[in-house]
């Protein structure tokens, strides 16, 4: 290494904007997720002393957990404990090949021989100094790196592509369940009255004149053009109702735990015991969850149905983060009811109200806050009945519901497209064959043409 960066044993003073602060829990499936902390920028001289991180360097976490690897971009940021930065020395090792290395099977393992503790294991410096570290010459290396960076570039492509497609649908269900603009623009067209708390809204769809025209008129002619007063929630589209989310859904109890290890006749299954409902959501892939193994008459009775909805209760992610179990979901990821309390299951009336409740509750444009119904300081959990009955929320009228299954359904279908999971599977299939040289550079290369 030309360089180590190790901020442990210091903890810098953090803020609510500033110079990115990057710990160990953003570092995550060789990745830096979004930012949530930062340090003032007139503190960063003083904490970084221990060095700059530079572009191309590779951040590593130390503990809790232990080896979680990524590549920084360029931007500049800070580091936190349990974060080591390491950097190697240019005329021998190439830094994004490193990165690949360290995530390693053969890494990974040598992480895990030379680390400390029961319950939270984690690496001294001294201990991460004596990893072996197998390198090939300098232009292979920057070849498996090439090969292996195209696919991780392609995912994040797709992770953009569905961060964009969530941000559209999201847009979407605040316009027609929230904003009411369908509605509104209705009773502008036909003269209707327009509710005072409604009159500014009202304002800006009419300042936009033939703008906010976008629907299609078959589309358009589905929503309501007048309004009434609700006494919990104000002024709704005419038709549509008011009541609990627990109206129209109602919660599982109980689930299938299976076996840690596999016996005869059982088949592996995906549990969703503590699984991060944004990375089954956002990223197409269930690589974190882990496995147990059921017996295929079980299985086959608690698979999901479209009609219901995971909702994240404790350690599955934020809490009340729901995930619909789409046809694309279910079928890509074979989830049987395997869960615990880290997950809530519900089961609305249809696949069209699932899908409704889902935005919702993503969207949290529900009356209150959900955290209204979170419990607890350092474990939060969600009172999931709590939720059902106390929350009061507007349903459409069964026209706008289809509409938005609709239009929903085809962006599920682009979210949960098997591409990204493909090229996951070909990466780590690639990673340890490479390294070993069992394949060759110019094997692998025409293999990823045809998938990139």
């Amino acid at each position: 290494m030309e360089a180590i960066i190790d901020y442990r044993g210091k903890t810098p003073k953090k803020t609510d904007s500033g110079i990115p602060l990057i710990t160990a829990k953003i570092i995550k499936n060789g990745s830096i997720q979004a930012t949530t902390e930062f340090i003032a920028e007139k503190h960063y001289d003083s904490w970084m002393r221990r060095g700059l991180p530079a572009k191309g360097d590779v951040v590593m976490t130390t503990e809790a957990p232990l080896g979680e690897v990524a590549q920084l971009d360029g931007r500049k940021v800070a580091l936190a404990q349990r974060v080591i930065t390491l950097r190697g020395k240019s005329e021998l090792l190439d830094n994004t090949f490193l990165k690949y290395l360290l995530i390693s099977e053969q890494v990974q393992h040598q992480l895990d021989g030379r680390a400390t503790g029961t319950t939270v294991k984690g690496i001294k410096q001294s201990e991460l100094r004596k990893i072996m570290l197998g390198l090939p010459p300098l232009e292979e290396q920057k070849a498996i790196a090439r090969i292996l960076g195209t696919l991780d570039d392609k995912i994040e492509l797709n992770r953009q592509m569905n961060a964009t497609l969530e941000a559209m649908a999201q847009a979407l269900f605040k316009s027609w369940f929230v904003d009411f603009d369908p509605a509104i623009d209705n009773a502008l067209a036909a003269g209707n009255l327009i509710p005072e708390p409604l009159q500014a809204r009202a304002d800006v769809r009419e300042a936009l004149g033939d703008q906010r025209k976008t629907l299609p008129e078959a589309i358009q002619n589905q929503f309501p053009d007048r309004f009434v007063f609700n006494d919990e929630l104000g002024w709704v589209p005419e038709g549509w109702e008011v009541g609990t989310i627990g109206s129209v859904c109602s919660p599982t109890i109980g689930g299938l735990w299976g076996d840690d290890h596999q016996v005869a006749g059982s088949v592996p299954a995906i549990c969703l015991r503590g699984v991060d409902m944004g990375t089954l959501r956002e990223f197409g892939t269930a690589s974190d969850a882990p496995i147990r193994f059921v017996k295929p008459s079980a299985l086959s009775k608690r698979l999901f149905t479209e009609s219901d909805l995971l909702i994240a209760g404790s350690g599955a992610g934020p809490c009340g983060r729901p995930l619909w179990c789409s046809s694309e979901m279910s079928g890509q990821f074979a989830i049987a009811t395997i869960y615990s309390n880290f997950v809530k299951r519900v089961t609305a009336t249809s696949p069209t109200v699932a899908i409704y409740l889902d935005r919702l509750l993503f969207s949290k444009y529900i009356d209150g806050s959900i955290q209204d119904f979170i419990t607890g300081t350092s474990v939060p959990n969600l009172d999931l009945h709590g939720l059902l009955s106390g929350c009061r929320v507007v349903f459409p009228d069964q026209r706008a519901l289809f509409l938005f299954e609709s239009l929903q359904r085809a962006n599920f279908k682009k979210l949960y497209s098997q591409e990204s999971a493909v090229l996951v599977a070909i990466r780590d299939t690639l990673l340890p064959k490479l390294l070993s040289g069992e394949l060759r550079v110019p094997d692998a290369e025409r293999l990823t043409a045809r998938v990139t």
